[in-house]
């Protein structure tokens, strides 16, 4: 995926091309009565919209892709349009020092507590993790547009949106025609999937490495959203899909959590895109060329570096959209548009019960976490695959591919949940050692309250005893590591300045993935945990 696969905008003639292709701007002819006042009635609503601002890829006919400044000077604009509705903060800095752009909608102000004082369904939009995927960046301007203009009355009764458009700032402003290549569009270049730092943002959200990851979960935190839309574009194997998508895939995902999603919230999401002429799949790949594996369509990842499994993990819901990458550019902002729109529209109809559920899952501690996992079988679905067509780039002429109209069903186990492997019971605490400052600044970053021992304390802890030690290959700047060994109980004396991380809902589960010597992306798995000796210095306390 453009989001998890790989890493990786028309001019005129080529946007009116795909525009052809997709359908886009296609008009029915009739000269009835109805059909008249429909027109009438559009040419109204398209007046009223020409007053309001355009985002950069209305300006240029979907050439081009917003800047940092395009994006500012757009939502400036729908404030000053829209007297105290629309309140723009930040939530941090990106590395090379930019204020990480925030907009809240539905609150009376931008403050966490201003929000969370509503007592409305609280829903955090994320996009632009990478910065060649823009299409959610320009759908967020879109939606905020539409919201302030009354379009969705529902939304403001029932809602709070959060919105972050533009969480790679960084890369953002690195705009060139060569990202992203094969892409069909825009013309005009997109930004890199890195930050500026070379590091992946949506593989940060337990290490930490990055500020803009650390400044994410601290929003998390802080406003507590119960809800996450990830916004991404997705390449990979050629399918006849416009979008796919996933829940969280960490099988300690709550099960309310699961099952709503599974069951009701993107089936529902599924039909209300169907009938706007998209179609929507599980998102998954089929093996590269030469894997020996058997042919199925396979999902991505169950771990918490990635936002949507993260916000699962933590009790939350979520859903991560994949529009695709061989569409032309305005149907892939069309399509994320409208994936964002039934998403918002079933959760505006259901809040008290989503709310309900959260509070559900807050008020029961987790038994058993999964601390490692693999694919399960999955069930046999008819995947809907489909060919590209090749598109000179009219600047580069280098290779763009637009996905072609045949579609090609084909009968494979669609592998799309995660099983666990090794789970542990959650102790009642942890103790990190005096000089763990490094670790106790992630753990603050995640929103967990520590308390530091102001004298020794005897107790009764389990010890991990290191037998074997297995170095990983180096990913994302981090030596990866894999440790084995033995739990032991032992009564021994915690010295003055140890940190001890209480384990309570409704991030139980996220603490022992972090901190568990096992975990297969904890503090431990990333080299983040001084491990010379032959003992694990995390203690469990029970």
């Amino acid at each position: 995926m453009g989001g998890h696969r790989g890493d990786e905008r028309g001019q005129l003639a080529a946007v009116a091309i795909g525009r052809a292709a997709a359908g886009v701007g296609a008009r029915v002819p009739g000269v009835t009565a109805r059909a008249v006042v429909a027109v009438v009635g559009l040419a109204c609503a398209a007046a009223a919209a020409a007053q309001a601002p355009r985002t950069r890829p209305e300006r240029t006919r979907y050439a081009e892709t917003s800047r940092a400044a395009d994006v500012e000077a757009f939502l400036a604009a729908l404030a000053a349009r829209h007297p105290g509705r629309l309140h723009r903060t930040s939530f941090g800095y990106s590395w090379e020092g930019r204020r990480l752009p925030l907009v809240v909608w539905g609150a009376p102000g931008a403050s966490a507590a201003a929000v969370r004082a509503t007592g409305k369904l609280r829903i955090l939009l994320v996009a632009d993790i990478h910065a060649g995927e823009v299409e959610g960046k320009e759908a967020v301007q879109v939606l905020l547009r539409e919201a302030l203009a009354g379009r969705h009355p529902a939304w403001a009764r029932r809602l709070v949106l959060l919105v972050v458009p533009l969480y790679n700032i960084d890369g953002n402003e690195r705009i060139a025609l060569g990202n992203r290549p094969l892409q069909f569009g825009p013309v005009g270049g997109v930004g890199m999937r890195a930050n500026a730092q070379g590091l992946d943002l949506n593989r940060d959200h337990t290490k930490l490495d990055t500020p803009e990851a650390r400044a994410l979960v601290r929003l998390l935190a802080a406003y507590d959203p119960h809800v996450v839309l990830d916004l991404h574009t997705t390449d990979g194997t050629f399918h006849a899909y416009q979008l796919t998508y996933a829940p969280p895939l960490h099988p300690s995902t709550p099960r309310v959590v699961d099952e709503e999603l599974r069951r009701r919230w993107l089936p529902a999401l599924k039909r209300a895109l169907a009938a706007r002429g998209w179609r929507l799949f599980p998102y998954g790949n089929l093996p590269e060329p030469g894997d020996t594996a058997a042919p199925a369509w396979t999902t991505f990842d169950h771990r918490p570096r990635f936002l949507t499994n993260l916000v699962g993990l933590r009790g939350r819901f979520a859903l991560l959209s994949e529009a695709y990458s061989y569409l032309p550019f305005e149907a892939r902002v069309r399509v994320t548009r409208d994936f964002v729109v039934a998403a918002l529209d079933y959760a505006a109809a259901h809040a008290d019960r989503l709310r309900a559920l959260v509070a559900a899952v807050d008020a029961a501690p987790p038994t058993s976490v999964a601390l490692r996992a693999r694919l399960g079988p999955g069930d046999t679905a008819t995947v809907l695959l489909a060919g590209v067509d090749t598109v000179a780039h009219p600047y580069t002429g280098a290779p763009m591919l637009r996905q072609r109209a045949e579609v090609r069903p084909l009968r494979l186990p669609v592998r799309d949940r995660f099983e666990p492997t090794e789970t542990v019971a959650p102790p009642r605490a942890y103790a990190l050692p005096p000089d763990a400052r490094d670790l106790v600044a992630r753990l603050d970053a995640q929103g967990f309250a520590l308390v530091r021992l102001p004298a020794p304390q005897r107790v009764r802890a389990e010890r991990f005893r290191i037998a074997r030690r297995t170095p990983g290959p180096t990913f994302q700047n981090r030596q990866l590591q894999d440790l084995e060994g033995t739990w032991e109980s032992v009564d021994l004396e915690l010295p003055a300045g140890s940190w001890i991380l209480p384990v309570r809902p409704p991030w139980a589960a996220l603490a022992a993935v972090l901190l568990e010597p096992r975990s297969d992306d904890g503090f431990a798995a990333w080299g983040l945990v001084g491990t010379d000796g032959d003992v694990y210095p995390i203690l469990r306390l029970r």
